[in-house]
């Protein structure tokens, strides 16, 4: 019987390397010559030890495990096309890539990288091909040399050449998120390995049946392909699984090197850093963050998108830098941006995944240091907001302190554009290591963002 272990969106798990261990440890577990180890993208950043490796700390992951098929994903690009191309070239597994190209066209990495492939396991013969977001060049600056081109036609080919082909299954690798769903309708699949958003799922569209395992390999799927084209899939959690030895020596080499020790600030009170919390609203670690901002950028407002805050372990006790680069591991400076007051209550509203249709239902994008905001989930609606105490005033000028990337992207908080940059600071993880050795950290929820029911009173 022909296996898939399917993992994804590994991301900072190279921080912890006993959990990274364990996730070697399960797919080590059950890998055999039966079986393909099969990753779907962001497996290779962000992270703390990614933003010192480039990426390359991936490596030791992929070979422990002993990976056969991977996909890219949109952080697989943080440090631009070159460092992706160096770390494919070295890595043990084929990269499949069908939609993605360099700005003249051609293939990307195209000495490394294929398009479709087949692999015959336990003389089945799997047709794989891989398919990235478009939207890659807007969520990832450092992609914007790159074309990525329709993933829908892609797939359509790759799909028509596997036929050909004459291959028993098709899979795609997929790093579409929510677009896995049209995916399945445009083209006949026997299953989608997805990833891209956070949330597991093991669902059947259009036939077709697609998996999510989540982020930071908590969880992996094995793929099962049976007779009379059945697909049994087990979920298979990696908490308990046996840690891999040589995973823990390699990475734990690599961090002890990085030299990131120095303890900026002691914890008594955990802060949180799980998706439901950072997701879910107002929150201590998001509170830190946005007043980390506005302390250093002098502003009347600070503002940190809910996706920048990593996952991960609590911050507690003695917090040193390396675990602020952990919380936002991006290279992007904080900006100072200038907006009207019409232009803020827009930024406000984009908070609503509802307003933005970015990310699972019922997600809250902002985090605030400065505003307060009262939200309607019935009606999604704004129902008040102030600054420094006083209602936002349409007419007047305000100062927001924020990353440079919400200035790039629009796919979060569209409003704000690079015209509103009037300023630039140092990256986000300085910023917030100058605020914990200046201010401790110690924050507290005050209610700065309220979500009410569309029965509740709006403050004045």
């Amino acid at each position: 019987m022909a296996r898939l272990l399917h993992y994804s969106d590994v991301e900072n798990v190279y921080d912890d390397p006993v959990r990274a261990a364990r996730l070697a440890g399960a797919l080590r577990t059950r890998n055999g010559d039966d079986a393909l180890v099969c990753g779907t993208g962001d497996n290779t950043a962000p992270g703390v030890l990614a933003l010192i490796e480039r990426g390359r700390q991936a490596l030791d992951l992929f070979a422990a495990v002993d990976a056969d098929l991977e996909t890219f994903g949109n952080h697989d690009f943080d440090y631009g096309p070159e460092a992706t191309r160096s770390l494919v070239a070295a890595a043990p597994q084929q990269w499949v890539s069908a939609n993605v190209h360099t700005s003249d066209g051609d293939r990307f990495a195209a000495d490394d990288v294929v398009p479709h492939t087949v692999e015959s396991v336990d003389d089945v013969r799997i047709g794989f091909f891989g398919v990235t977001d478009p939207a890659t060049p807007s969520l990832n600056p450092m992609a914007g040399d790159l074309q990525f081109t329709d993933p829908y036609e892609a797939a359509a080919r790759a799909v028509d050449e596997l036929t050909a082909a004459g291959v028993d299954r098709i899979v795609a690798l997929s790093h579409l998120g929510s677009g896995d769903d049209e995916l399945a309708r445009c083209v006949d699949l026997d299953v989608i390995l997805g990833g891209h958003v956070h949330v597991e799922r093991d669902e059947v569209v259009a036939g077709t049946r697609l998996l999510r395992p989540g982020a930071n390999g908590h969880v992996i799927y094995e793929v099962a392909f049976g007779a009379a084209g059945t697909v049994d899939v087990t979920r298979h959690e990696t908490a308990d699984a046996p840690i891999a030895d040589d995973v823990v020596n390699a990475l734990q080499g690599r961090i002890e090197a990085a030299g990131l020790g120095e303890v900026v600030a002691v914890v008594d009170r955990p802060l949180d850093r799980r998706g439901s919390t950072v997701y879910g609203g107002e929150s201590r670690i998001g509170n830190f963050v946005a007043d980390a901002y506005r302390w250093a950028m002098a502003t009347d407002v600070g503002l940190q998108n809910s996706g920048g805050i990593r996952e991960g372990p609590p911050l507690a006790g003695e917090v040193t830098v390396a675990d602020l680069v952990s919380v936002i591991p991006f290279e992007e400076p904080v900006v100072r941006a200038e907006l009207t007051g019409a232009e803020l209550l827009s930024v406000f509203r984009e908070s609503s995944a509802a307003v933005v249709d970015f990310g699972e239902p019922g997600w809250w994008h902002s985090h605030l240091s400065g505003a307060t905001v009262v939200w309607d989930d019935d009606a999604n609606e704004l129902r008040s907001a102030q600054v420094g105490g006083e209602p936002v005033d349409p007419d007047r000028t305000y100062t927001l302190a924020t990353s440079a990337f919400l200035l790039h992207t629009d796919h979060e908080f569209p409003t704000l554009t690079e015209r509103h940059r009037a300023g630039e600071g140092d990256i986000q993880f300085e910023v917030l290591a100058a605020y914990a050795r200046e201010c401790g950290i110690d924050p507290e929820i005050e209610g700065r963002i309220r979500r009410i029911s569309g029965s509740g009173d709006a403050e004045d």
